[in-house]
């Protein structure tokens, strides 16, 4: 009876087989490219539009963030490596990113 297999261990986790690796991180956007989404869920009813998949380091995100913000004469803000601007803008987003160089994509309702 000693040659039982351990099926749960604290130490290597729900079984003795190592986890895959993931190729890419999970929200680098690497395959999906720049999208804009539209959300409203969680922000009290506001509407608010969502760029995702921006890769860029947080400097030149904040700088992004600041010159969308004054061309769309909004508020906003760039968190956890997205940008969020006030409003339903994707139309107007869209194309400034693409003046910018990004291939981007609306995404969403």
């Amino acid at each position: 009876m000693t040659d039982r297999r351990v099926v749960y261990s604290t130490e290597q986790g729900k079984s003795n087989k190592p986890q895959k690796a993931r190729k890419t991180p999970v929200g680098a956007g690497s395959k999906q490219g720049v999208r804009i989404c539209y959300e409203r869920k969680g922000r009290g009813g506001k509407i608010v539009c969502v760029i995702t998949g921006l890769p860029l380091a947080s400097e030149a995100l904040k700088a992004l963030s600041k010159k969308l913000k004054a061309a769309l004469g909004t508020g906003g803000a760039a968190k956890d490596g997205n940008i969020e601007i006030q409003g339903d803008h994707r139309q107007k987003l869209l194309e400034l990113l693409e003046d910018q160089g990004f291939k981007a994509k609306l995404s969403g309702g």
